[in-house]
């Protein structure tokens, strides 16, 4: 099978052969085993669910919480010939019909669906008829309570596995801890969780140099840097607003630079995303909504202005950087004031109990939910006037709403995609006599009618990239476009937004009778404190190599020093000739060309020739140093990276 397996991927893919642990798993999963596979990003996780799918009659199951992620493979599939579909909360009803019913006939070979997806009544019915080979949970992590990123959806696929017997499963992620690890396999099988097979692929990142930047003034710092490190760069940012601060401020000092956040609409959204990934755009300012799936392997340069939350999310973040394999960097910016920032988190996540029945009060008289009642009912949440009402933050409001669901007493279902929608407001007629438009805006008209059906009589959902697509404009044009018809009073265009929604799951409580059991609070609470002690630790430790810490936090315990970490290019620096070996002086040429360029200032060439060692031994130093993007090398005028 070993063979059919190397054939699928030169057939598809065009590759000889498989990479790091992607083999092992492949054969587990075909061999019908329930496989856990520890990959870091950039591992290559798809092939390793795409291919034994492929040599079997059966469909796969994706089950992921990233949207974008899903768009792309399923492009990416059929960009190759495979049947590849996705169901997400974008979608029409009608749209979702057909891509099941497609499903149970055999025409789809992948279905990628979100984790609440697997809720749906309608689902679970079609999926009972559907030829399912394979489970593939992507994002493991998400299904462990003990996780950095817990979904509760998650742990609906235990039933699915119940509906589905016999099918492996196959879990994938690039961030868990062994108690995590333990937990996933426990919550996907219940009753045998040692019958996986977990397979582990190093973290380590031989080309990525962590550095920690102790810092009092972070935009200097962040400019310094940008400035002296060439290449594409991710700036990571906790909040909406700073990212808007921090682009703007880049442009400023002539560093182009757009921002990105969950608040933004999807059609700014792939505008942007598109402009940084083709190079048009050098720096994304970006909350932790941005990164997900993202394809961009020339990444040089990972800075976070805050600290995160959690080490797997600052590995996870930082592991965008350099996944073509040259050398690149994930800094971390620290203040003295980011520890408090980071204990003050642990409030806004985890709010006393009875702010959180104050929340759940309040809910109901901002529904009219009387106490008894109130059972299977959704409404959507605008959060906004929600706060404005009851003098809320967003915040806190949002961690009350999440330990609500948690204990059973709501459902909260956070910013949904609700599609775009559009009706015209003249008769077809009137239409044809219209003057003075543009070329875009007849061009959508065009494109409008020969797309779509009932756009006289009711507002219609629309895709704007499908109709981009068909116009042959640009979805941010598309979009523009309709915004200016609608201001014309040619039609009404509702924007596709972002929705939040309640269901009670249950009948209204009398607040004074809540309970929040240690699992759905003070032990989740717990957690989240020792990761922002394990998070302070890493920004604060200059002893022991960065890369070690954060292998050793994700159970590598037999790593070693990474070499060109902050912490290593310190100890080599301080390193003196006693302490190495006398007889190789390509090494204490090394010591001593770093050692120079400690200053942080640019070295001419002709600085070298006052160092007492044959010009040689310095050459092939000064050499390996480049070539390792630890030194600089502009015009004749040496610089250490990051001085």
């Amino acid at each position: 099978m070993e063979k059919d397996y190397r054939a699928i991927l030169k057939h598809y893919w065009g590759y000889d052969d498989f990479r790091g642990i992607q083999r092992e798993i492949i054969e587990s999963v075909g061999a019908g085993h329930d496989t856990l596979g520890l990959m870091p990003t950039g591992g290559g996780k798809s092939i390793t669910f795409q291919v034994p799918t492929l040599a079997t009659d059966g469909m796969c199951l994706v089950i992921t919480p990233l949207i974008a992620l899903m768009k792309d493979q399923v492009m990416g599939l059929r960009s190759r010939g495979i049947r590849a579909a996705a169901i997400h909360t974008g979608l029409a009803h009608d749209e979702v019909l057909r891509i099941l019913e497609n499903a149970v006939f055999g025409a789809v070979k992948f279905l990628y669906v979100s984790p609440e997806r697997l809720t749906s009544e309608l689902f679970r019915k079609k999926l009972l008829h559907m030829p399912v080979s394979l489970i593939c949970v992507d994002e493991a992590h998400c299904i462990s309570q003990w996780g950095y990123d817990f979904r509760p959806p998650y742990l609906t696929i235990a039933d699915i596995r119940r509906d589905l017997p016999g099918v492996p499963v196959l879990a994938l992620t690039a961030t868990a801890t062994p108690e995590v690890i333990d937990d996933i396999t426990a919550k996907l099988t219940a009753d045998a969780p040692s019958a996986f097979r977990v397979f582990r692929m190093s973290f380590a990142r031989e080309n990525l140099s962590y550095v920690v930047r102790h810092v009092t003034d972070k935009r200097e710092q962040l400019l310094h840097i940008l400035r002296n490190q060439p290449g594409s760069a991710i700036v990571y940012a906790r909040n909406r607003e700073r990212t808007r601060e921090v682009a703007n401020m880049l442009e400023t000092e002539g560093i182009s630079a757009t921002f990105y956040h969950a608040g933004l609409d999807n059609a700014t959204k792939d505008h942007r995303q598109r402009q940084w990934t083709a190079g048009d755009v050098r720096v994304m300012v970006a909350t932790n909504a941005f990164g997900m799936g993202i394809d961009k392997p020339d990444v040089r340069l990972v800075i976070h202005l805050d600290c995160p939350d959690s080490l797997e999310a600052y590995f996870q973040e930082a592991g965008r950087a350099g996944r073509d394999g040259k050398r690149s960097y994930a800094v971390l910016l620290y203040s003295n004031a980011d520890a408090g920032k980071l204990q003050r988190r642990v409030a806004d996540n985890f709010p006393e109990k009875e702010y959180i029945r104050q929340v759940y009060d309040h809910l109901a008289y901002f529904y009219q939910v009387g106490v008894g009642s109130g059972y299977n009912a959704m409404f959507e949440f605008p959060v906004d006037k929600f706060c404005y009402a009851y003098h809320h933050f967003p915040l806190q409001v949002e961690s009350a709403l999440k330990i609500l669901d948690r204990a059973g007493y709501i459902d909260y279902r956070e910013e949904e995609d609700s599609r775009a929608r559009v009706m015209f407001l003249l008769e077809r007629d009137d239409l044809y006599r219209l003057k003075g438009n543009t070329s875009d805006e007849d061009t959508v008209i065009v494109a409008l009618l020969r797309s779509y059906s009932g756009l006289f009589t009711n507002l219609t959902f629309i895709d704007e990239a499908l109709l981009a697509q068909v116009a042959g404009l640009s979805v941010i044009q598309v979009y523009m476009t309709l915004k200016g018809l609608a201001q014309k009073r040619v039609l009404q265009f509702i924007p596709q937004k972002r929705t939040s929604y309640i269901r009670y799951a249950q009948r209204r409580e009398d607040s004074e009778h809540l309970l929040f059991p240690p699992a759905v609070y003070a032990d989740l609470k717990q957690r989240f404190v020792n990761r922002i002690e394990r998070m302070l630790d890493y920004a604060t430790n200059d002893a022991v190599c960065r890369s070690r810490q954060l292998l050793a936090y994700f159970g590598e315990t037999d790593s070693h020093d990474c070499g060109h970490c902050d912490v290593c290019l310190e100890s080599t620096q301080h390193l003196t000739p006693a302490t190495q070996n006398p007889a190789d002086p390509e090494t204490e040429a090394r010591r001593m060309i770093l050692e120079m360029l400690a200053d942080g200032k640019p070295h001419p060439l002709s600085d070298l020739h006052a160092l007492s060692l044959p010009y040689g031994a310095i050459e092939k130093a000064l050499v390996a140093l480049v070539g390792e993007e630890l030194v600089t090398n502009d015009d004749g005028r040496l610089l250490m990276a990051f001085a």
